[in-house]
């Protein structure tokens, strides 16, 4: 969230006239277990209202796995319970989870049946293509990459995505999912992966930079983050 949310960003205003500002503020959680994700997702009511102390425009709520794991469709509660903690401070302000971006991103694209790569062990996969299932996405196959610790996450090399999305039985999908997890780096091989495999590629993070922008009535676009962020879907 705070390494390619804002790359994207920067990449938009290269192109386009707007410029932003970026603000966060921390969740704890360093073991992608069920137990840190119930903790963290605890933690989301006092997020919500700092960052609205900041009077910002929209807020992006980025651990989807923790939304996922709470339940079928708690990505709206998430939203609106958030979204009410800004009127209560005194500054609405809409808000994108990222599980609910992921979702959304993939119905702009028709996508109907997908392939998957996440960071995450077995279990917490599974709740992943179990929860995509319940928004009427079929994930026809996923990589678990079963990494535990949170920073190993984030240190995993984006040029190892490509392969891992290749091996998939993606045939039959009509997208990729390259990175279902914000905090697994992708966006330097989103592109590279849209031209290996021939359809559209996306990530937690694509998906979310989309909804944020439509959230802020903007036109979602920017260069270099595959079909969704083309400008065809804006």
């Amino acid at each position: 969230m705070e390494t390619e949310v804002p790359a994207l960003l920067r990449a938009r205003e290269a192109v386009a006239p707007e410029r932003f500002t970026f603000h966060s503020s921390r969740m704890r959680m360093t073991r992608v277990t069920p137990e840190q994700l119930r903790a963290m997702d605890a933690e989301s009511d006092r997020c919500a209202a700092e960052l609205s102390d900041a009077r910002v425009d929209v807020l992006g709520y980025a651990c989807l796995v923790a939304v996922m794991a709470t339940g079928h469709g708690y990505h709206r509660e998430a939203e609106r319970r958030l979204h009410l903690r800004t009127i209560q401070n005194g500054a609405p302000a809409p808000v994108v989870t990222s599980a609910g971006a992921l979702v959304a991103g993939l119905h702009e694209l028709g996508a109907a049946k997908v392939a998957m790569v996440t960071p995450y062990l077995r279990p917490l996969a599974r709740t992943v293509v179990e929860y995509l299932a319940a928004e009427g996405i079929e994930v026809l196959d996923h990589a678990a990459l079963e990494i535990a610790d949170n920073l190993d996450v984030a240190a995993h090399d984006p040029a190892r995505l490509p392969a891992i999305a290749r091996g998939l039985a993606h045939a039959g999908a009509d997208a990729v999912v390259l990175s279902a997890c914000v905090q697994l780096p992708s966006l330097s091989a989103v592109e590279e992966a849209e031209q290996q495999l021939g359809k559209p590629v996306v990530s937690a993070a694509v998906c979310t930079t989309h909804q944020l922008l439509r959230a802020l009535g903007l036109p979602a676009f920017a260069p270099g983050a595959g079909t969704l962020l083309s400008g065809a879907y804006a």
